[in-house]
C-alpha cells in the first residue's frame, strides 16, 4: 500500500524555494540536526560547492527558457544567488529539490559555491516535493504539467480533487490540463513548444484523428487564430453542415403547367418535384382569393356530375 505521503502539510516542508529560508526556523533546524551527520548543516542555510550538487532526474521542468536563463545568468554575476537552494543528500553528494534554474545560473555565472539549505526527506517526500513545488510555480508548459500531475495521480493514488487541493488548482483546471495528455503526439509537441496555446489544444481533444488533429492545430498555431475561432473550426469538422440537396429538374411542361394555374387562380403557384412526384402550392392572400379559388372547384365539381 503506497502512502498518501504529505498532503495538506507541504506548505510546513516547503513553501517555494524563495520563502524557504525565512522559514527554516531554529526549531525545524534543531529537528533536521538530529538526522544529520557530525559536522553536516542540516534545515539551516550554508553554502555547498556547485560540483557537489546533481539536479532531481524526476524534475517535472524538461525545458528552461533560455531568455529567462540569460537574464537569471546576468543577474548572479551582479548580485549572487540570493534565495537558497533546496537539497537532500544523495550518498556522498547532493540532489537538488528545488531551485534547478538558480543552480544552473550559478555554474554559468561561473561561481563555485551556492547558498543551500539541506533537508532531510524520505525518497516519497522528495518526489512528491519535487513535482508539487513546480506545479505551484506555474512556470511549467502545459504537457509538463499534465505529465507531473498525471505523476501524482500514478504514484501517490491521488484523485484529481486531491491533487488540485495540493497544487492550489481547481478540479475543472486539473481534469483540462489532463486531457491535454489525449492529443495526438505531433500536437502534444506543439503545445510543449509553444507555438499552441493550451486553450487551443484542448479544442482539438474532440477530434479522434490524428490528421485531422494536426491539421486543426496549424491552423491555430502562433496565435494565427483565435481560440474561439478554431473551436468553431472544429465543430465544424465534427457537424459538417448538410448540403442543401440540389433542387429536381423541372420539365418545360410543369413549368408551362404552374405558370396557366397562376392565371387560372390569379394568385401565386409554386412547385416542388419533379414529373414523377412533388407538391403544388397555391396561395390565398385575402378572403376574396380564397372565395375565387373555392368557386373554381365547386364549378369544376359541377362539371363532372
Amino acid at each position: 500500500m503506497i502512502k498518501r505521503g504529505l498532503g495538506r502539510g507541504l506548505s510546513s516542508l516547503i513553501s517555494g524555494a524563495e520563502e524557504e529560508y525565512d522559514n527554516a526556523t531554529s526549531r525545524e533546524a534543531q529537528f533536521a540536526t538530529m538526522n544529520a551527520k557530525p559536522g553536516e548543516p542540516v534545515g539551516v542555510e550554508s553554502e555547498l560547492p556547485l560540483d557537489l550538487i546533481d539536479p532531481n532526474a524526476n524534475q517535472p521542468r524538461k525545458v528552461f527558457d533560455e531568455t529567462a536563463m540569460s537574464e537569471l545568468v546576468n543577474s548572479v554575476r551582479v548580485h549572487g544567488v540570493i534565495s537558497p537552494i533546496i537539497v537532500v543528500r544523495n550518498g556522498q553528494r547532493y540532489m537538488i529539490i528545488a531551485g534547478e534554474r538558480r543552480w544552473r545560473a550559478a555554474k554559468r555565472a561561473g561561481l563555485k559555491t551556492i547558498p543551500t539549505i539541506i533537508r532531510s526527506y524520505t525518497p516519497q517526500q522528495v518526489r512528491e516535493i519535487s513535482l508539487i513545488e513546480n506545479l505551484q510555480r506555474e512556470d511549467l508548459n502545459p504537457i509538463e504539467t499534465a505529465n507531473a500531475i498525471k505523476q501524482l495521480m500514478y504514484e501517490y493514488r491521488y484523485t484529481q480533487e486531491e491533487v488540485a487541493d495540493r497544487i492550489g488548482k481547481s478540479r475543472p483546471a486539473v481534469a483540462n490540463t489532463l486531457r491535454l495528455l489525449t492529443l495526438s503526439a505531433s500536437v502534444i509537441d506543439l503545445v510543449a513548444g509553444g507555438r499552441l496555446s493550451a486553450g487551443h489544444a484542448r479544442c482539438l481533444v474532440v477530434i479522434p484523428d490524428a490528421e485531422a488533429q494536426l491539421s486543426l492545430a496549424m491552423q491555430g498555431v502562433d496565435n494565427k487564430m483565435s481560440v474561439r475561432d478554431l473551436e468553431k473550426r472544429v465543430k465544424d469538422f465534427l457537424a459538417p453542415k448538410t448540403a442543401q440537396k440540389a433542387k429536381p429538374e423541372q420539365s418545360i411542361e410543369l413549368k408551362d403547367l404552374i405558370v396557366r394555374m397562376q392565371r387560372v387562380f390569379a394568385t401565386k403557384v409554386s412547385c416542388l418535384g419533379n414529373d414523377n412526384r412533388g407538391r403544388i402550392y397555391v396561395d390565398y392572400y385575402n378572403r376574396d382569393d380564397l372565395d375565387r379559388i373555392v368557386e373554381m372547384i365547386e364549378t369544376l365539381e359541377k362539371s363532372k356530375k
